[in-house]
């Protein structure tokens, strides 16, 4: 393919990119903003191009050492529903931005260990982000068929990577606050984490299914290479010892990446997300995985005997066939992978290199004498250049240090050199006695020992050959500490967190820590106990004004900002506003305020430079911590009793609301049923007055009248037997006649009677029978009164041409009767409430109801005596009744 021609397809993706994100950025819907999916693939930015390309080099080259990379994180994320519940609570409790951060809170808020945790990610990730550049190089030329220019001006790689740094710089630093959620590059990142898995099974089907036959042509034909069942089984202990301690590498990564901490920690916008990421995370790496065997193996059998590298086979394969669509898409698939992880690592490492290294050490003092918009403007242009400047540094490192190197090879280095923060990192939310000199100790002891087991032997022998002799004589002096079964990579991750952990407990066990180390150790090992009231926890005691600390405020938050904080911060704590002194509660908070724009470090500093601090002992600080807990226990005792006090209260007001609409209804019933009374004996009073005034009646007049006599007092007597069997069903003094019945049979006694009158309106009678045994035990003539009943309304109420179908099944031990018509739905607000005795519906014709309102109640007091429920919900056309019963079969 025509080298502008892939430019410009590069172009239109990057457009995209920022498309998505401005998109994101300006509509801030629920679809972007609430999204458990987008947090989900925005993990995936830990698929980088060592991953999409990386592994199937490993695959071909060594085996099954490319699993690890997936099965380490899938091992861990199990953990994570607890272990970064806690660190994300505690993340935005103190308002952390990035990891060092977050670590250096722990140790005391030290700003010397959020410098050296700063150093270590950059020069851990530094050569990461190179691999990554190099992989957009060597796979744009390789697509165009080109030769990796040496000029830095006619190399492609150069505009790709300025166009980079363009874009981190532009959305990376849209936010003054470090700890804000970064929405558009977040949704850009998900986009790409999805079209580099859609683009990879593409690769992966046109492998397996077009251009072999299948998983099995793959495995058939590779298993003839005589290295094949070597490098597809674990080769005894030591392959097995080593794929383990990979995957423990991987498993830490997963946590420690400065990239994944930020996805995972600093861009969560809900605790409950992290429920989706458990699931889809761990799948999303099991199909990325899927394809790398039958890709490597595939390649393998296509290039056998000819010299192409093999981390490149996704590239080369589609090529090899001429097919220039999969071999675009998939040097895109690529060019995401490299892309989300130089976005969001040149920003993690922007913010970290400002907080922690340039601001405390160089800006702090220029910042307190600026006002809020310049010092907004300043930390902003920081971050800017800083973002600039880690991406061009790690270019010139790809140009003179990796360009020789494996992506494997160099992305496993920076992973060890990172899982040394390991132990500082858990440790800081699983054990209080951690100290700042033991994890400072530990993790110098740790970097020295992978500098010279690593990164000397990895980069400085492939940059400098002059040496190289004398330092492999010197290499040979540590030989003693060679560990059979392990390879290098292995021995010197052994070696390093086995130092890194025992100085750090040694130390920490030995020496005991100042206050503040213990007093942030209490609040991450027991956050969920200062969750509501963190600030409460901070143990603080001198003497501060509250105008001066408003005054650096002011200085980066603005006036207006600076005003609605402390609004929220006394409405909080019930605090008056005239109050000039400040406690412990407020200097939290204050330097919570400055933490996301400067760091925790350097806002520390701040207040300090404007507070007399007085030294507190650690048995005090244990006292008042124990002192705190139980004030939030007490707390929280007194807000659930206030939180019940005011359900309660709610109920009873509700209660109230509800009798006085009984009340009202009960009136409404009993003129109703005054009026249903009056009626039958007011046609009975007068067809007697007529009958005895006029003896020259005819007979056939006289029957009439004695027929109608008749009727009403049927109808009358049967209202008055409704009241009365009513009443009595409440007070429990009708005993039911349980015997085995077949419910289907007693359903159709119910419906003969009625059955002429619903075939004259042309109703349509269904019934459907699903039940394996119809008999069970019941009161037949309570439930043949209460179908007649049901049926009745239906009758009532469906219209010619409708429809009333009945259906019996079984779910579990329970009979469930579905009685469904096509008539009159039920007004919405009468759905629960027309099975209440004393309840009509509000919502009436000018036509007075039928009936009194007693036919339904009557039918729910039966069936609840049978313990069963009843229930009606209107459908899209219609109501359904539905009935369920116990199934009570004799033994």
């Amino acid at each position: 393919m025509n080298s502008l021609a892939l430019f410009a397809v590069v172009i239109l993706y990057l457009a995209l990119l920022f498309l998505v994100a401005h998109r994101a950025e300006k509509k801030k819907s629920k679809i972007w903003v609430n999204n458990p999916y987008i947090y989900a693939l925005s993990l995936a930015v830990y698929c980088t191009a060592w991953t999409y390309y990386g592994s199937i080099g490993v695959a071909v080259n060594d085996g099954l050492d490319y699993l690890p990379i997936y099965v380490g994180p899938m091992m861990i994320i199990p953990a994570w529903i607890y272990i970064n519940r806690k660190i994300i609570r505690i993340a935005r409790i103190n308002k952390v931005s990035s990891i060092a951060d977050f670590i250096s809170l722990r140790y005391g808020n030290s700003r010397s260990f959020g410098a050296i945790i700063t150093l270590v990610c950059i020069f851990g990730i530094i050569p990461y982000i190179g691999l990554q550049i190099k992989a957009i190089s060597e796979t744009f030329h390789l697509v165009t068929q080109t030769p990796i220019s040496k000029n830095i001006l006619t190399d492609n790689a150069t505009y790709v990577v300025v166009l980079l740094a363009l874009f981190s710089s532009y959305y990376g630093t849209r936010y003054v606050d470090a700890s804000e959620k970064r929405l558009g590059i977040i949704s850009a990142v998900a986009m790409e984490s999805f079209l580099k898995l859609i683009f990879l099974i593409v690769l992966g089907i046109f492998v397996t299914f077009f251009v072999f036959d299948g998983f099995s042509d793959i495995y058939e034909k590779a298993s003839r290479f005589k290295d094949f069942k070597t490098k597809n089984t674990f080769s005894g202990l030591e392959g097995s010892i080593n794929w383990m301690i990979l995957s423990i590498i991987s498993a830490s990564a997963i946590f420690l990446l400065p990239r994944q901490f930020h996805t995972t920690i600093v861009e969560n916008r809900q605790e409950k997300h992290l429920k989706t990421a458990i699931w889809f995370f761990p799948l999303y790496l099991l199909i990325f995985c899927f394809f790398v065997f039958p890709i490597a193996w595939g390649g393998r059998i296509i290039f056998d005997g000819q010299a192409v590298n093999p981390e490149f086979y996704s590239i080369l394969i589609p090529q090899y066939f001429n097919n220039q669509i999969i071999t675009v898409l998939v040097f895109l698939g690529g060019l995401s992978s490299s892309i989300s992880m130089v976005i969001i690592s040149s920003i993690t490492l922007s913010i970290m290199l400002s907080n922690n290294f340039i601001i405390p050490y160089g800006w702090l003092d220029k910042l307190k004498s600026d006002n809020e918009t310049q010092n907004t403007k300043n930390i902003t242009n920081i971050r800017k250049v800083s973002i600039f400047i880690l991406i061009v540094t790690a270019f010139i490192f790809y140009k003179f240090f990796i360009l020789q190197n494996s992506l494997y090879s160099v992305g496993l280095i920076s992973f060890v050199v990172i899982s040394q923060l390991g132990p500082s990192f858990f440790g800081a939310i699983f054990w209080r006695r951690g100290s700042y000199k033991g994890a400072v100790t530990g993790l110098i002891a740790g970097l020295i020992i992978c500098y010279f087991g690593l990164i000397i032997p990895q980069y400085y022998f492939s940059y400098n050959q002059e040496f190289k002799g004398f330092l492999r004589d010197m290499y040979d002096w540590f030989s003693f500490f060679n560990i059979p079964y392990l390879d290098s990579i292995s021995q010197i991750f052994f070696w390093s967190i086995l130092v890194n952990i025992a100085l750090f407990t040694i130390i920490s066990v030995s020496q005991k820590g100042d206050y503040r180390e213990r007093n942030f150790a209490e609040i991450y090992v027991d956050v969920d106990q200062y969750i509501q009231n963190h600030e409460n926890a901070f143990i603080w005691r001198g003497k501060a004004y509250v105008s001066d600390i408003r005054n650096i405020l002011v200085k980066f938050l603005g006036e207006k900002k600076t005003e609605q904080a402390m609004r929220i911060f006394n409405l909080k704590y019930n605090i008056d506003t005239r109050t000039e002194t400040a406690d412990a509660r407020f200097i939290k908070f204050s330097e919570n305020l400055l933490s996301g724009r400067i760091g925790t470090a350097s806002a520390k500093i701040l207040i300090e430079g404007v507070t007399y601090e007085d030294k507190i002992s650690l048995k005090e600080v244990l006292e008042i911590l124990e002192e705190s807990k139980e004030n939030i226990s007490l707390n929280k005792k007194l807000m659930e009793q206030s939180r019940e006090l005011r359900q309660l209260s709610e109920e009873l007001s509700s209660a109230n609301e509800n009798l006085i609409f009984k009340d009202r209804q009960k009136d409404d019933f009993l003129d109703s049923v005054a009026h249903e009374l009056r009626t039958p004996i007011t046609a009975i009073r007068s067809a007697g007055e007529i009958l005895a005034d006029d003896d020259d009646i005819p007979l056939e007049i006289k029957k009439e009248f004695l027929n109608n006599i008749i009727t009403e007092s049927d109808r009358l007597n049967e209202i008055i037997n409704d009241i009365l069997y009513l009443d009595k069903l409440e007070h429990g003094e009708i005993a039911l006649n349980i015997e085995t019945s077949n419910i289907v049979e007693t359903y159709q006694k119910a419906l003969k009677p009625i059955s002429h009158l619903i075939y004259q309106k042309n109703i349509h009678l269904n019934e459907v029978n699903l039940l394996t045994n119809p008999h069970f035990r019941y009161d037949e003539a309570r439930l043949i009164q209460v179908f007649q009943n049901i049926l009745g309304n239906a009758l009532k109420f469906t219209n010619e041409q409708g429809t009333i179908q009945t259906k019996f099944q079984e779910r579990e031990d329970e009979v469930v009767i579905s009685i469904f018509n096509t008539g009159r739905q039920i007004p919405v607000e009468d759905v629960d409430r027309i099975f209440d005795k004393f309840y009509q519906s509000k919502n009436q014709n000018i036509r007075k109801p039928l009936g009194t309102g007693l036919g339904l109640s009557i039918c729910k007091k039966i069936i609840e005596a049978h313990g069963g429920t009843i229930s009606a919900r209107n459908m899209e056309i219609g109501v359904e009744f539905q009935i369920v019963l116990k199934r009570n079969e004799e033994e």
